[in-house]
């Protein structure tokens, strides 16, 4: 499912470094509002095209997902519980980084949380 909704963030920081944030299962509760923590299954050792886990949720409960769209350093997305999910981008702008994060119609609500998650991903970049 295509996205219909998105939050954007100016981060005054390299893609590269806003890329690592995303991309590490250790920093997603750190900036995820709804993530206390997450686990690639076994032989997987970092994110990528069709790589499975689970995300344990702040409501205490783990829930699978399966990566559907990679491209290293620049944008992925994943279905959770076999749901069409979050679209994660980053893209240069000068020296800085636009991040944004994409949901579909049904998730329209949860670009709050979004915008929470990508303040957060700012904070930890630049250390602002």
């Amino acid at each position: 499912m295509l996205p219909v909704g998105k939050v954007t963030k100016l981060i005054a920081a390299p893609p590269s470094a806003v890329w690592r944030v995303l991309v590490d299962l250790e920093a997603w509760p750190k900036w995820g509002p709804t993530v206390s923590g997450a686990q690639l299954d076994p032989p997987h050792t970092e994110l990528g095209l069709h790589v499975t886990g689970s995300v344990q949720t702040s409501l205490g409960f783990a829930v699978p997902f399966v990566v559907t769209e990679f491209e290293p350093g620049r944008h992925w997305a994943w279905n959770v519980a076999g749901v069409p999910a979050t679209h994660h981008r980053v893209e240069p702008v000068g020296d800085h980084t636009r991040a944004a994060i994409s949901v579909p119609l049904w998730a329209l609500p949860y670009l709050t949380v979004c915008a929470i998650g990508l303040r957060r991903i700012d904070n930890l970049v630049t250390g602002s």
